[in-house]
């Protein structure tokens, strides 16, 4: 087994690569920085510059970069939209992929994705951090070990105040590229969490979308709450929005007890344990770190060890299938099946 660093092209430079993924290089054991891919062929220099990257691609060059023998794995910050392609072309050149949340725009390109991994004898990891988080280790532990008893609700909320100012922040608002609106962007991290948490699936979705911006959110909803129907009486209330101030959390109810994790999804803030179990409060405080590295770190122990990230391409497509109800939902106004099949 190789024990060098496993080298990673990083494709995509917009904001979250910048300000999270990038850096996170310098605090990684297990991954380096090997070059950038950018539809700009400037910034990509600039960036590799900054960071300490020995390449730097446009995206034109994309196959250029798949060919270089110390890119073993890529790391997509692209558009909601391009993750399939990029994906694609990548296990077809024998490099292993970490794609960001949601990993495609549809359940059909999600499949896609998963098959020519597979195909490929690949890893395909999606960018979910709370599973690394010592913060959402810890309240997933209470869970696991039955600290709560048998869960009955679990609520949770993820919200921001989308700039209005800043060009890079425009393609969220495009249904084409993002692929939906807060739900998509803010509100998966909801779904999979309250998914990973439980460790069951839901069963039925109701939910209610909304804008008070409609000339700004006319393709994509400002706005949505959600309720997610599991086995054995538990139901997840959730909510996400573009156009609220920043905030996070979530937050369980037991049989014997509650929990609840606050912030809980960004990743620049120290997080707050804290509950009742018995009627005895307890709470613990975890500082902030950096849940990239651990991200990066853990994939490339993936690749190293040949095995399966829990993050897998299986969570990231039950998480596209479960936001599709939750969207049909809304439309319908209805409660409608969270389909399952045979692919996740």
């Amino acid at each position: 087994m190789k024990k060098d660093k496993v080298g990673y092209a990083v494709v995509g430079l917009g904001s979250i690569a910048e300000r999270a993924v990038l850096p996170a290089f310098r605090h990684s054991r297990r991954a380096k920085l090997v070059a950038v891919v950018s539809g700009d062929a400037k910034k990509a220099a600039r960036f590799a510059a900054r960071f300490g990257a020995r390449q730097a691609y446009t995206y034109a060059d994309y196959e250029s970069c798949l060919s270089c023998p110390d890119v073993e794995a890529v790391f997509i910050a692209t558009t909601n939209s391009t993750h399939a392609d990029f994906t694609l072309r990548a296990a077809s050149a024998g490099k292993h992929v970490l794609c960001e949340k949601p990993m495609a725009t549809t359940v059909e390109d999600g499949a896609r994705m998963i098959e020519a991994c597979r195909a490929a004898n690949v890893r395909l990891m999606i960018a979910y951090r709370k599973y690394l988080e010592p913060g959402s280790r810890a309240l997933k532990n209470l869970v696991q070990k039955g600290k709560l008893g048998r869960l009955k609700i679990i609520h949770t909320a993820f919200t921001i105040m989308l700039p209005k100012a800043r060009p890079s922040a425009a393609w969220h608002l495009n249904r084409q590229a993002a692929g939906g609106g807060s739900l998509v962007d803010l509100g998966v991290y909801c779904v999979n969490t309250s998914r990973w948490l439980a460790g069951t699936e839901p069963l039925e979705a109701r939910a209610y979308a909304w804008t008070v911006e409609p000339n700004r959110f006319s393709e994509v909803e400002e706005s949505i709450a959600f309720q997610l129907v599991h086995p054995d009486g538990l139901v997840v209330q959730g909510s996400s929005s573009f156009a609220a101030a920043g905030a996070s959390f979530i937050q369980v109810h037991g049989e014997k007890g509650w929990a609840a994790l606050d912030p809980a999804f960004a990743y620049d803030q120290e997080r707050r344990l804290f509950g009742a179990i018995g009627g005895k409060w307890f709470e613990r405080r975890f500082e902030v770190m950096d849940e990239f590295a651990l991200e990066l770190d853990e994939f490339a122990d993936c690749i190293r060890r040949h095995r399966e990230p829990e993050a897998s391409g299986t969570e990231g497509l039950r998480d596209l299938v479960v936001m599709e109800a939750i969207y049909r939902a809304a439309r319908e106004e209805r409660s409608v099946p969270v389909p399952r099949s045979q692919n996740v």
